[in-house]
This record gives C-alpha cells, structure tokens and sequence, in this order.
C-alpha cells in the first residue's frame, strides 16, 4: 500500500468493477499524468468463475495494464458487503493516507427493472459516501489528518439515471478491453454463454453516442460541477469551431 497523496481513486466492490465502470477514464486520467489508484472492497468470491486466489491475480494484471495501484484490498463478504461503522472507518483511514481529490464509486441506489442494481454495487457506493464524511472529520479515530474529497462521481448507474457527464475513452479502448481481458475467469470463461466484454464495450458505445462521440463512460455528479469558463463545456464537442475556422453552411433553398 502506498500513502502518496492520489489525484484519483476508484473504489469497487467486486475485483472487476473498477475497470468495467472506470477502467477508460484511468487510463486516460494516468496519460494526463494524474496519479491514480483503486480499493477492491470484497474479495468476488461468490463469482461463476475463479478463486479468491485466481481473481486476486487478476486485479494486479489488470492493474498494471491500467497504469493505477492497487491501494487496498478487503475482504467483507461478497454478496453480503454491508455501510457499517467499521467499514466507513476502515475505508476513511485509505483516503486520509491517500488524499485523493476525486473518488469514483458505484451509484449508491436501488434501480428497477431487468437490470437491477447489484446490492453490492449499491453498499460500495454508501460506504463511500460515508467514509469520504469520516475522512474529513476532525474527532475521528482514525490516524492522519483530516481530509475532504472534492468530489465524488457515480458509475454503475441503474435503468432510468442517465450519467450527466460523460468521459470520452475512444483513443484507449483497445488497452481498456486488455485490462477488462485480464479478469478471464469472468470476462473469457468457457462456462459462460454471454460475450460480457462486448456487451461492455457496447454501453460504452451508448455513452460516447451520447456525449457525440464513439466511445465513453458516464458518470452521475449529485452536486452541481462548478465552472469558470462556461466554453469548457464546449472545446471538445465535434460541432465546436474555433474562432477563424471554417464553418460549414447548408442553405436550405437551394
């Protein structure tokens, strides 16, 4: 484990979590010279395939392919990961030695229909939450300083939560599928008849479309994001020009 201070961090329940919700955005976030890290909060025992062993192997290569540390690893019951107290101050002793400025977890509610939130998925987004509080707090007994999280961005999102930002992944795809390609006792088994890598890379489609480009991940920001320059927004839209650049018109009348 390390204590260096972290730009960012991405917090999942499950080993393969971090990299089928965020894996494009560390990898890009890595390239831009942020450094970043990941906390695994259940060893995925109760998956199809693997062992705790096989899949603890698994998130190092993964790791390493995605250019992140792996800052922690805890083994609280998949299937049964619960918010408890110990487990906010367990998590809020990693953020406090590493200080991250943004973490990434899981959307912290309940969805509906067919695809319905993992319970899991949900906890790891709570514990998040609540651990991200305790960091900050003066009177917690928890060594080092206090620390407040700037920001706290929700992947994972459930049928009818439409992310309100999307990050653009297209250039790393082919490294991000590598990475998503190291968990092979989920994402390669033989035992499984569905393609779960395509069927990834496919929402990932969905998001880029929607953001107008070809590949993305969403993620869902509770407060609103606060701008200085509101033509950000703008700079990396397909359709923005810059000042003295050619603009394409298309007269109707003709």
């Amino acid at each position: 484990m390390s204590d260096s201070q972290y730009d960012l961090i991405s917090i999942g329940a499950h080993p393969d979590d971090v990299e089928v919700g965020t894996g494009g955005v560390l990898i890009d976030a890595v390239k831009r010279g942020y450094k970043c890290g990941i906390v695994i909060l259940t060893h995925g025992e109760m998956g199809t395939g693997g062992t705790p062993e096989i899949r603890a192997e698994e998130i190092q290569k993964a790791a390493e392919i995605l250019g992140v540390d792996v800052i922690a690893r805890f083994d609280w019951g998949d299937t049964r990961l619960e918010d408890t107290y110990e487990h906010r101050l367990e998590l809020a002793g990693v953020i406090r030695r590493t200080q991250p400025r943004i973490i990434l977890a899981p959307y912290p509610h309940i969805g509906h229909g067919r695809r319905q939130s993992h319970p899991d998925h949900v906890a790891a987004g709570v514990i998040a939450i609540n651990a991200s509080n305790v960091a900050s707090l003066k009177k917690a007994k928890i060594e080092g300083d206090p620390h407040l999280v700037a920001r706290i961005f929700h992947y994972f999102l459930p049928p009818g939560v439409t992310p309100n930002f999307v990050v653009e992944i297209t250039p790393y795809v082919d490294q991000w599928i590598e990475a998503l390609s190291a968990h092979k006792s989920q994402f390669l088994n033989p035992e499984k008849s569905r393609d779960y890598i395509e069927s990834i890379t496919t929402m990932a489609r969905s998001f880029g479309q929607l953001a107008r480009t070809k590949y993305g991940q969403g993620f869902y920001a509770v407060e609103p994001v606060l701008v200085d320059d509101i033509m950000v927004l703008a700079k990396n839209d397909p359709y923005f020009k810059q000042p003295g650049s050619p603009v394409d018109i298309h007269d109707d009348t003709e």
